[in-house]
């Protein structure tokens, strides 16, 4: 099982079937989805895409957290996502989404740094990545405030993106900075 976080503003707790509804709200929204390859029109397609994500197992530690905020508890806001690199590793990836209502408010970086933190202290990853449309200006904001660096852009054949890297070292980093 999959731990829980709390931040100052936000719950960020294990995905499960119990939450298929509003995650498929969310990914319906094409403002929501504009920047991310997927079956989001095709709704059978998209269901048994969104069940397989929710119901198979990511590898020890790693899987889907939802986040709510504190204020409004019943109210899903988005998603981490902290999975095998595309789906096959081995390098394992970092990634967010979250619902048009909670944009702007800076609940990406506040749901992301205990994941983050999860994956390197209690999963004992040594690198985490995320790809990044060049378009998506707030996902790339997200990546850089949470520390990522940018180590290079697209691969050869593949969707345009921004490359982002994260180490152990990094966040210590980071981490020994704030103290």
């Amino acid at each position: 099982m999959l731990p829980s976080f709390e931040t100052e503003r936000l719950w960020v707790r294990p995905r499960t079937m119990a939450d298929f509804d509003a995650c498929l709200a969310m990914d319906r929204d094409p403002e929501v989805t504009k920047f991310i390859p997927g079956p989001w029109n095709e709704p059978a397609k998209h269901e048994a895409f969104l069940k397989e994500r929710i119901e198979t197992s990511l590898g020890d530690g790693l899987g889907y957290w939802f986040i709510f905020p504190k204020v409004q508890p019943d109210q899903f806001a988005g998603w981490i996502l902290l999975i095998p690199y595309d789906g096959i590793g081995p390098e394992v990836e970092i990634g967010w989404r979250l619902n048009r209502s909670a944009w702007g408010r800076g609940f990406a970086a506040e749901a992301v740094r205990p994941i983050i933190e999860h994956a390197f202290h209690t999963v004992g990853l040594k690198r985490i990545v995320a790809d990044i449309n060049p378009s998506n200006l707030s996902s790339l904001r997200v990546a850089e405030k949470i520390g990522m660096n940018h180590i290079g852009d697209g691969k050869p054949g593949a969707d345009p993106c921004k490359c982002y890297a994260m180490t152990k070292a990094d966040l210590i980093k980071i981490v020994s900075h704030r103290s």
